[in-house]
């Protein structure tokens, strides 16, 4: 990846309904070579798919929470049961194997708390778990979805 390719990335996270001809315009390619990046960078794997983000609120999601697991059973098994588990729960928005105090830490999105209790009865139910700790958000007060590009290593 070079800096014209970088560019092409940054505008992209922005606004992937850029038209072709304002992305090419923006990076001063003409619209072949830029469409040629585009793909490139889309059959390399670095653009992984483009979708819609959607206000939260607006669609009847109220609440994100924060959740910490913790387990006594480091086994391949569980791990793969776990993984299993949470990939059938929409509410589950990002998931992260940890290093340090905790195992995992899940973010989730509900409607309300009710919807969370849901959830919460499902997970227990599906693994055995050492301690599972909630943190409700009470305000968003950065979200992006934009990688830092700007001194980004080129590969």
């Amino acid at each position: 990846m070079d800096a014209t390719d970088l560019r092409i990335l940054a505008l992209l996270q922005e606004d992937a309904s850029l038209t072709l001809a304002e992305v090419a315009a923006e990076v001063n390619l003409s619209p072949t070579p830029c469409w040629r990046r585009i793909a490139k960078l889309e059959s390399s794997g670095v653009i992984e798919r483009r979708v819609a983000l959607l206000d939260a609120a607006k669609v009847g999601i109220d609440l994100t929470i924060f959740v910490t697991v913790e387990t006594d059973d480091h086994s391949e098994a569980w791990t793969r049961a776990f993984a299993a588990a949470i990939a059938g729960m929409p509410e589950v928005m990002e998931s992260y194997r940890m290093a340090g105090e905790v195992d995992y830490l899940l973010k989730i999105a509900v409607p309300n708390i009710a919807a969370y209790d849901a959830f919460y009865r499902a997970i227990t139910a599906a693994v055995p778990l050492k301690t599972i700790t909630s943190m409700i958000a009470m305000e968003t007060v950065k979200r992006t979805t934009a990688f830092p590009l700007a001194g980004a290593a080129m590969r």
